[in-house]
């Protein structure tokens, strides 16, 4: 006889499995720590095999855990797609839609976004991912993603935006503090807020100068961090000009070094696409980056 596991159980495995411990589980399902734990021991009985080991560091998945995640991470997107797909009538432009962004675009750039979007769907809810890893539309994770780099699978939909530049900005106490650099070779006098590990970003700090000589004030891969610290004058961060502009505060610095722009997508499933609250959705974010890579350079 084929055994059937509970939907719930499933859910408490995967939640331990993404948690570590059963008092996360539980808490991010809004349970009972015991009760996660007799759903845990309830499943480790039905497929009599343990799956997780105790440990100084929480719950260790075993194995066969490990092999059960993916599939069950699948079910659980699936269930999600599912539900997103009965929160609204199917011919108008409502419900739930879920889409994937870089952290920057999520915090700076999409905000706006989304206000002239209610403002034509008040019906329409978006549930978005802030992550610079690329969430997998094929298995529906997501309805929309925003993706810096091209998509590859054919089952996707993309739509080419403009490019959008990078400039160098810092805060006018800072440049008041330090002068304001006229050149390159004036670049060593210099604080600069930039990348930690991201060799992309890396790539881009080698165009302002020799690495070895940039005196790197600040440290991180995260771009909104970077933002946030050259608005607060420690010193010039590489940043897109389109959100700077948005600062009275920044002064954009040596607009002449040609910096790398990015090149953007909007993307969704092709099943998916012609769906009214996914086509809201996509359309908003064609039109709302194409204004947004539009906007004029400001210069010094």
């Amino acid at each position: 006889m084929s055994k059937t596991v509970d939907w719930n159980d499933q859910c408490a495995f995967l939640a331990v499995m993404e948690t570590g411990s059963l008092s996360a589980a539980a808490r991010r399902l809004g349970l009972s720590q015991p009760t996660m734990r007799a759903r845990i021991e309830g499943l480790e009985a039905l497929l009599g095999t343990a799956l997780f080991t105790r440990s100084v560091h929480g719950l260790i998945p075993t194995p066969t855990a490990k092999a059960m995640a993916a599939p069950a991470r699948a079910m659980a997107h699936a269930s999600e797609a599912m539900l997103r797909a009965a929160s609204a009538d199917s011919t108008m432009a409502a419900g739930r839609v879920r889409l994937s962004v870089s952290e920057f675009v999520g915090i700076e750039v999409l905000p706006p976004m989304l206000r002239s979007l209610r403002n034509k769907y008040p019906q329409l809810t978006v549930e978005f991912e802030l992550s610079n890893a690329s969430a997998d539309l094929l298995d529906q994770q997501v309805d929309v993603a925003v993706r810096m780099h091209p998509p590859e699978q054919s089952a996707l939909v993309t739509k080419k935006v403009p490019s959008i530049p990078l400039g160098f900005f810092a805060h006018r106490d800072y440049l008041e503090a330090y002068g304001r650099p006229g050149s390159k070779a004036e670049i060593g006098n210099h604080l600069f807020i930039g990348p930690d590990r991201n060799r992309g970003d890396l790539a881009v700090a080698a165009l302002i100068d020799d690495p070895a000589r940039i005196r790197w004030i600040a440290r991180t891969d995260s771009h909104p961090a970077q933002l946030a610290l050259a608005r607060a004058g420690l010193g010039i961060a590489v940043t897109q000009i389109s959100t700077a502009a948005r600062y009275p505060e920044l002064e954009r610095l040596l607009p002449d070094i040609d910096l790398p722009q990015l090149p953007t997508w909007i993307v969704a499933h092709e099943n998916l696409r012609h769906l009214p609250r996914v086509a809201a959705l996509f359309d908003h974010l064609v039109e709302a980056f194409e204004a947004y890579g539009n906007r004029p350079h400001i210069q010094q």
